[in-house]
């Protein structure tokens, strides 16, 4: 399954809730929020009462990016805030494993990230004890930024590794992700498209020429 999860992040920060419905009216299943500390990254998003107020308005699955210093602190905030799946990760230290537990006791999908410079060595461990593996194709922080290719050469290589057990993780991407690389991401065994300023800044036609492109089932 091809999913095309829009990150809210790019959406209108005065109504959150309009950005929630023109994913919803375009069909898609996913939203993806991106959750920033100010100092795992160099910027400041949404906290957990965001999370909660916009989960009364959708039933979209939440799709929650921690990208924090401390996620450990924050996991049961977000999980009470109606969080789908939370995904944490790989740099900062803490018991990444424990958190796993933690979030999948509450019924909660869990994801493990890494940054575009990051080995996947640290990765391979946790393939059994997460529900999806998320690849920055850009630095994290801020959007609108251009997609590093050669982050797909890792997703490449997980993919095969995949393949070849009994992994049953989504491969997703996020950031500078558009129509220009869809292809290129397919072909490296991407399952999950996270898209912000690609999605959020065009027009209704041109959103659903891109969950085409996808090959996400509408």
């Amino acid at each position: 399954m091809k999913i095309l999860a829009p990150s809210i992040l790019a959406g209108n920060h005065a109504n959150l809730i309009e950005s929630l419905r023109v994913a919803e009216e375009d069909g898609r299943k996913w939203i993806h929020l991106d959750i920033m500390d100010g100092h795992f990254v160099p910027n400041l998003s949404f906290g957990p009462q965001t999370v909660a107020d916009l989960r009364q308005e959708s039933k979209l699955f939440f799709d929650v990016h921690l990208m924090m210093d401390q996620p450990d602190r924050y996991i049961d905030s977000f999980i009470q805030a109606g969080s789908d799946l939370i995904s944490i990760h790989l740099e900062p230290n803490f018991d990444h494993q424990a958190v796993f537990e933690r979030i999948s006791r509450a019924g909660v999908k869990a994801g493990l990230a890494i940054n575009p410079d990051t080995p996947i060595d640290g990765l391979i461990p946790y393939f059994d004890s997460v529900d999806l593996i998320l690849l920055m194709t850009v630095h994290p922080g801020f959007g609108g930024q251009n997609f590093i290719q050669s982050v797909l050469e890792k997703a490449r290589k997980i993919d095969q590794i995949r393949k070849n057990s009994s992994h049953s993780f989504y491969l997703q991407v996020d950031g500078g992700v558009g129509l220009e690389n869809v292809a290129d991401c397919l072909q490296a065994g991407i399952d999950v498209f996270v898209a912000g300023t690609a999605y959020y800044n065009c027009k209704g036609p041109e959103r659903l020429a891109f969950a085409e492109a996808v090959g996400e089932e509408i």
